[in-house]
């Protein structure tokens, strides 16, 4: 075989080639929560308008476990061809610090993804049931203080966003609350209808349907301003207390990834997150399109995990409680 022949022959079968072809099949889109919470509201009708600029299926995978932790260090340790990639929430930033301050080796670290965009960012609303006796935030603080350690609340696992956001509250109002922790946003808002819980800590758009249903009733939110979707809402620094908090959800892949697979899958993001039927979907779920391609997402996610990881260590070493 010839030189020439050669380095045709060996650029046809490298990873560049392939990259260049990218993609020839199926990709796997990981949302590491069970459906009904936002990372699987937002995934879903974004993998599938993805499927229409990458020219291949984009499959929905719920890989469930550890507050979200199992699905994103499956992603972190996936071969990086952009055939698995992640619909994150911001508590990825969570994870690898919670974890040292527990004495264990975190599963995965944040270098070990490449951001594609930011797709939502939504802050938390505090929720209760709406036969619940709590109709204010003041009368929520009041009855914990009263009973410390004894109202509790569900989240999607320990130090998963709702979990960190409740905590941040509690922490602000100088109150004890008891943490009941679940699989997932959904699974956490079923505790709270079905009684187990008093209250939660929930992404608009998984609680919305319930507000509106009159099942829920919403106190106070995590954001800096007023919701539009709840213009009626206080914040919680509207009622004094220091708190921000917001689930973010972006899409990732692993850090290895090669450039142009890593353009590729921008490109098709951007198409989707930005096209008139995506809004229109999201609007029907009540949840607002943030877009960010990957350099700015990259400075996002820089700030809000710097925020999150000073959060987590203020909470500190947690034990987990059983259900």
């Amino acid at each position: 075989m010839s030189r020439v022949a050669f380095l045709v022959f060996a650029w046809f079968f490298s990873p560049f080639a392939a990259a260049q072809e990218y993609p020839t099949r199926a990709i796997t889109m990981i949302v590491p929560f069970p459906p009904g919470g936002v990372a699987d509201i937002v995934g879903r009708p974004l993998a599938a308008m993805m499927e229409k600029s990458l020219k291949q299926p984009v499959v929905i995978v719920n890989r469930t476990g550890a507050g979200g932790a199992l699905g994103m260090r499956e992603v972190a340790r996936a071969a990086p061809d952009g055939y698995t990639i992640l619909m994150g929430l911001s508590s990825i930033s969570i994870f690898p610090v919670s974890e040292r301050v527990n004495g264990k080796q975190p599963a995965y670290e944040l270098k070990d993804f490449a951001p594609i965009a930011l797709v939502t960012a939504d802050p938390t609303v505090l929720v209760v049931r709406a036969d619940s006796p709590y109709k204010t935030v003041k009368e929520f603080v009041e009855a914990a203080k009263a009973k410390p350690g004894k109202i509790n609340y569900s989240s999607s696992g320990v130090y998963g966003t709702l979990h960190v956001a409740m905590e941040m509250f509690a922490n602000a109002a100088g109150v004890q609350l008891f943490h009941v922790p679940y699989g997932g946003g959904g699974p956490a808002i079923t505790a709270l209808l079905g009684g187990q819980v008093e209250a939660s800590a929930q992404g608009p758009a998984a609680a919305i349907g319930q507000i509106r249903a009159g099942k829920m009733r919403a106190l106070a939110g995590w954001g800096t301003e007023r919701l539009k979707l709840l213009p009626e809402l206080p914040t919680f620094k509207e009622l004094g207390y220091d708190v921000e908090f917001y689930i973010w959800s972006g899409v990732f892949a692993p850090a290895a990834t090669p450039g142009p697979i890593v353009s590729r899958l921008r490109e098709a993001v951007k198409a989707t997150a930005t096209s008139e039927d995506f809004r229109n979907a999201m609007e029907k779920v009540s949840t607002p399109v943030s877009y960010l391609d990957a350099p700015e997402f990259a400075k996002y996610w820089e700030r809000d995990a710097r925020r999150l990881a000073a959060a987590v260590e203020k909470i500190g070493k947690v034990e987990e409680e059983k259900k």
